[in-house]
C-alpha cells in the first residue's frame, strides 16, 4: 500500500490555514508562506502518514479497537463510511464527554439503547401510552445518534484517529489522559503537543480527509488480515503454546522411564536363563 504524493497535492493537503491563525507549534512541519497562506511541507505529511498507517496496523493486528472521530461537516459522511468499512467503532455526530474517561456510564446508556430496541422488536412497547411511547422513541432517536457508532465498543480502544484534533480537543484530551495513543490529521492552527503523531495536512479539504482516513481504515483491514484472531483467540493459543512447552519437557523424562523399565523387564527375562545356566554347570 503507497501513498502517492501526486494525489495528496491534488487534494490540496498542502494548503495550510492563514498566516494570522497558525499555532507557532506547527512551524516544523510549514514549508513557507505565500499570499498569507501557509503552505504544509508534503514530505512531513507522507512522513506522519507513514507511521500513522504503522501504528494503526500494529494496534489492529493485536486484535484492539481503532476508534475514528471525526464531526465536522467535511469530515462526518467519510469518517462514518470508513469506519463501518473496516468494522471499527466511530464519532462522527458528537463527542460525547466522558466517553473514554467515564466509559462505564456510556457503556450503561448503549444498554440502554439495546433495551429500547428490544422493546420495539418484540412489540412490547405498544403497551405503553401514545405520550409514554413517544418519549421513549425519543430517546432511543438521541442515544443513536450521539452514541450508534460506538455500540459496538465493548471495552477501550486501543488508538484513537482524530480529523481535526483543534475541534475535537475534548478527544484529544481524553485519550492523552488515559495515555491512549492517538493519531490526527492537523492544520497548521493545531497543538502537535496534543497527539502522539502528527499528520500535517488541510483540514478542510473534503478530498485530502477522505485520503488519510481511508488509508487508516485501509491500514485496520492489514492489521487484521496479518492477525486473523481476537484478544481471546490470542490468549487460548499462548495456553496451548504453554501446554506444548510443558510437554516438550516431559517427554525426555517419560522416555527415561520408559527405558528403564525396559531394562528391567530384560533383566528379569535373563535371570532365569542365567540361573539355568548356573544349575546345569553345578550338575556337571
Amino acid at each position: 500500500m503507497t501513498i502517492d504524493v501526486r494525489e495528496l497535492v491534488k487534494a490540496g493537503v498542502h494548503f495550510g490555514h492563514r498566516t494570522s491563525r497558525w499555532n507557532p507549534k506547527m512551524r516544523p512541519y510549514i514549508l513557507k508562506k505565500r499570499n498569507l497562506i501557509h503552505i504544509i511541507d508534503v514530505r512531513e505529511t507522507v512522513r506522519g502518514l507513514v507511521t500513522g498507517r504503522l501504528l494503526t496496523e500494529t494496534i489492529a493486528a493485536r486484535g484492539e479497537y481503532v476508534l475514528f472521530v471525526g464531526t465536522k461537516r467535511q469530515a462526518s459522511a467519510i469518517v462514518q463510511h470508513e469506519a463501518e468499512r473496516c468494522g471499527m467503532p466511530c464519532v462522527a455526530e458528537r463527542w460525547p464527554g466522558g466517553l473514554l474517561t467515564n466509559y462505564m456510564t456510556i457503556r450503561k446508556r448503549l444498554n440502554r439503547l439495546l433495551e429500547l430496541e428490544d422493546f420495539e422488536k418484540t412489540g412490547q412497547i405498544n403497551l405503553y401510552s401514545k405520550k409514554m411511547i413517544s418519549s421513549l422513541r425519543r430517546e432511543y432517536r438521541k442515544i443513536k445518534r450521539n452514541l450508534g457508532g460506538v455500540r459496538s465498543m465493548d471495552r477501550l480502544p486501543g488508538l484513537v484517529v482524530i480529523v481535526d484534533p483543534r475541534r475535537e480537543h475534548l478527544a484529544t484530551r481524553e485519550a492523552a489522559k488515559l495515555a491512549i495513543p492517538s493519531i490526527a490529521w492537523t492544520d497548521t492552527d493545531g497543538d502537535p503537543d496534543m497527539v502522539d503523531v502528527v499528520v500535517p495536512a488541510n483540514d478542510d479539504s473534503i478530498g485530502a480527509i477522505q485520503i488519510f482516513v481511508r488509508i487508516m481504515a485501509d491500514a485496520v483491514l492489514a492489521g487484521r488480515g496479518k492477525a486473523e484472531i481476537g484478544p481471546s483467540q490470542a490468549a487460548a493459543k499462548q495456553e496451548e503454546e504453554a501446554a506444548e512447552i510443558v510437554q516438550e519437557a516431559e517427554e525426555p523424562e517419560a522416555q527415561q522411564e520408559a527405558e528403564s523399565e525396559a531394562k528391567e523387564q530384560t533383566e528379569l527375562a535373563e535371570a532365569p536363563d542365567q540361573s539355568a545356566s548356573e544349575a546345569g554347570s553345578a550338575q556337571q
